[in-house]
């Protein structure tokens, strides 16, 4: 469950019969973004929301947050961790960084480890989110940057996060759940962006070179053949077959000429691999040259290797003498390829 909000619990009291939709209606405490760079801050503003799910990554619980605080350290960092191939730290500063002179807040950074045995020039991009968990609700607060910001870590910029995350007075106010018993968590998700090279191209390719294929069948009475198939032909990077039932399709009850467009190799395609084409399939009239046409779009895959007419058109028409669909006992096909597309892998 997710539940958004730039304005978190702040005056929430248990005690009180008021839902817990009610308390993070009302909701004051703000966090503020500031970024470290070479001791200046300034940087988007951060986006804050709750879930339940804990972080991913890695957690930090501290216990007795008030004697850390009493102990005046600058920075605490955590033990390393490893995410996405590389190794990490949390760091806090719960007097504030005083880097941005952020006294009153708590401050909190992602930070890059073991950056030795990095090769020279190394930089790393990454998309993370930092937590803080608020016992009362049973909710992680999310802090990431605004619009999805991806941070470059590299040999100037080992670390990055929020110095004025949360005022030192909102974390502490018992109501708010995230300083209960002087105990608090906080935690981090770090996802690296490593580009593949990996990517594909899908070209639409409109009247291809080469696109008509006429099958010339002989013969046509002495066939007892219940389908045929032509011999191979190429359309862009593609072979072809046309498939036809000359006595009928027994689908069809053996009154209709079936013809189909069928694409060679598609039955042995990945799952989700699939060709689009449009074409025309034809019944040539030799003697009128009023052929019979019709038009398909199919995408081609191993489910569907092969597409096209069951009822493309009755038997009784294609063996009528004067309309020259069979003439000297012949039957004339074409196939005529309009659109076909064109996947490309590149890696």
């Amino acid at each position: 469950m997710y539940k958004s909000n730039h304005l978190l619990a702040a005056h929430y009291n248990p005690s009180q019969s008021t839902s817990v939709g009610q308390a993070e209606a009302a909701i004051s405490m703000k966090f503020s973004s500031m970024e470290i760079s070479g001791g200046s801050s300034v940087g988007p503003g951060q986006m804050t929301y709750r879930r339940d799910l804990p972080p991913a990554h890695y957690s930090m619980k501290i216990e007795n947050f008030s004697l850390l605080l009493e102990s005046k350290v600058d920075k605490y960092d955590s033990g390393a961790f490893e995410a996405g191939g590389y190794k990490w730290s949390l760091s806090l500063c719960p007097n504030g960084d005083k880097r941005v002179n952020a006294t009153g807040f708590v401050s909190f950074y992602l930070a890059i480890e073991e950056t030795g045995v990095l090769p020279r020039g190394w930089e790393v991009d990454v998309n993370f989110k930092l937590f803080v968990y608020d016992k009362i609700r049973n909710t992680y607060v999310v802090i990431e940057d605004g619009e999805g910001t991806v941070r470059r870590f590299h040999d100037l910029k080992r670390d990055w996060g929020f110095s004025l995350m949360i005022s030192l007075e909102t974390f502490k106010e018992p109501s708010n759940g995230f300083l209960v018993d002087d105990s608090c968590i906080f935690g981090t998700e770090v996802f690296v962006i490593k580009p593949t090279g990996k990517w594909e191209s899908l070209t639409m390719i409109k009247q291809p070179t080469l696109n008509n294929f006429t099958w010339k069948i002989n013969r046509l009475s002495k066939l007892t053949d219940s389908f045929l198939f032509s011999d191979a032909f190429t359309v862009g990077e593609s072979s072809w077959k046309l498939k036809v039932f000359p006595q009928g399709n027994k689908a069809e009850n053996g009154k209709l000429l079936t013809i189909f467009l069928e694409l060679v190799g598609a039955s042995s395609f990945s799952p989700k691999r699939k060709l689009y084409a449009e074409y025309n399939l034809r019944v040539v009239d030799q003697l009128n040259a009023n052929n019979r046409e019709r038009k398909v779009k199919h995408w081609f895959s191993s489910s569907y290797p092969n597409w096209g007419y069951p009822n493309f058109m009755p038997l009784e028409d294609l063996h009528q003498p004067v309309k020259g669909f069979v003439y000297n006992d012949s039957l004339i096909i074409e196939a005529e390829i309009l659109i076909v597309s064109k996947c490309k892998v590149f890696s």
